[in-house]
């Protein structure tokens, strides 16, 4: 292997005279400062410690990973300066190992860890020993949220397959259920009123049941065949108050109180006007319903130099916030009568309108959806100019 120009200092050092001692010295920070050069320039974090775990060099990228200050860590433990990043379970001194490691702050990071020893020479007289390790920290991120996305297009697929065979094994039945239903209702009239009564409280409930199922269906066809958005410039406050009025007697019946807070020079954005309105039907209706005992839903819209928003709160219980990542999944649900698409096919109508939906949430005082639309049908836009 050959040797740098610290190798073979060390070996001429009883053959080197006063008078080169400068040369040598002016060689040796060329030598060090160019191999600084190389590790501050690494996308990758580089960690040197000595064999009892104290720091001897980090670069300037796994400084950022953990946010540390490098010269004032120079000399300590690794272990003290990132709690949890221990170095026992390295079963051999010679091991090399690669691990996954998760960082929390100053931001959530997946890391890929590599450590490899630094042996000494070896020599006739003495066997290679361990004299420390270098630590190579990958940012592993990007990766991880491509998988993570990846996973959610599996599903989202697995959901398109058992919709369509749910709604093909379910929807001819259910039409022939509802044709004898309007033939028994139609019978029930010809009944004297006591007759009438007795039967139609079964009639009204079988009649309910039907509905809802017609409603299942319809959720996983609009998750199975999502038609592509016809946008014109629309009026966004005149489709929240259609929906508003739409679900009037439902929202009385719970006895939630609507607080409408609508900016009256708002632009207008390009929707395609039938499909947000069902965007918003299904997170209103999720929001009034998440108020068991009464409460207030409040919709709020406005807008800046680059986007439309609207807001929708609700006064309900909330949600945890471990589930904030489940919530727009297909399936997942906090209802007991919940089907879990209505979310899901928000989100879609959302991202089909170029804009995104954002959620917030007060665990037992309430939830808040955020939809951000871009103000101009923009397809596409230049990039800043690089350069004079």
């Amino acid at each position: 292997m050959k040797r740098g120009f610290l190798g073979k200092l060390i070996e001429r050092i009883q053959l080197v005279q006063p008078s080169e001692v400068g040369q040598y010295l002016e060689e040796l920070a060329r030598e060090k400062g160019f191999l600084e050069t190389i590790f501050n320039s690494l996308l990758e974090g580089v960690i040197v410690t000595d064999a009892e775990g104290h720091i001897i060099y980090l670069n300037p990228m796994a400084c950022e990973f953990f946010a540390l200050q490098g010269p004032e860590n120079i000399g300590r433990l690794l272990s003290s300066v990132v709690p949890g990043l221990q170095l026992d379970f390295i079963s051999n001194k010679i091991d090399i190992i690669s691990r996954d490691l998760e960082v929390f702050y100053p931001q959530q990071r997946f890391l890929n860890f590599y450590v490899a020893p630094l042996l000494s020479d070896e020599s006739e007289l003495q066997p290679r020993s361990l004299v420390g390790r270098v630590i190579i920290l990958r940012d592993m991120t990007s990766a991880q949220r491509e998988t993570k996305e990846t996973i959610e297009s599996e599903r989202s697929s697995m959901a398109t397959l058992l919709a369509a065979g749910i709604a093909h094994e379910i929807g001819n039945p259910l039409n022939s259920l509802t044709i004898h239903l309007q033939l028994l209702e139609r019978r029930l009239e010809k009944l004297d009123k006591a007759q009438r009564h007795e039967f139609q409280k079964s009639l009204t409930i079988a009649q309910n049941e039907v509905t809802r199922l017609d409603q299942i269906i319809s959720q996983f066809l609009h998750a199975i065949r999502p038609a592509p958005v016809d946008l014109k410039p629309e009026n966004i406050n005149e489709i929240i108050l259609e929906t508003v009025s739409f679900l009037e007697q439902e929202i009385k019946t719970r006895k939630v109180e609507v607080d409408l807070v609508l900016s009256e020079k708002i632009p207008q954005p390009w929707l395609d006007r039938n499909q947000f309105k069902q965007a918003l039907y299904n997170i209103i209706r999720n929001s009034f319903q998440a108020m068991s005992n009464g409460g207030v839903l409040r919709i709020v819209t406005g807008f800046d130099e680059t986007h439309i928003c609207v807001s929708i709160g609700d006064t309900g219980g909330g949600i945890p916030t471990h589930e904030f990542d489940k919530i727009f999944q297909p399936y997942f649900t906090t209802k007991s009568d919940g089907n879990g698409l209505g979310l899901h096919v928000v989100q879609r109508i959302i991202r089909a309108h170029r804009g995104e939906i954002m959620l917030e949430s007060s665990e037992g005082k309430g939830l808040i959806f955020t939809i951000r639309l871009p103000r101009e049908d923009r397809r596409v836009r230049f990039l800043p100019a690089i350069g004079p």
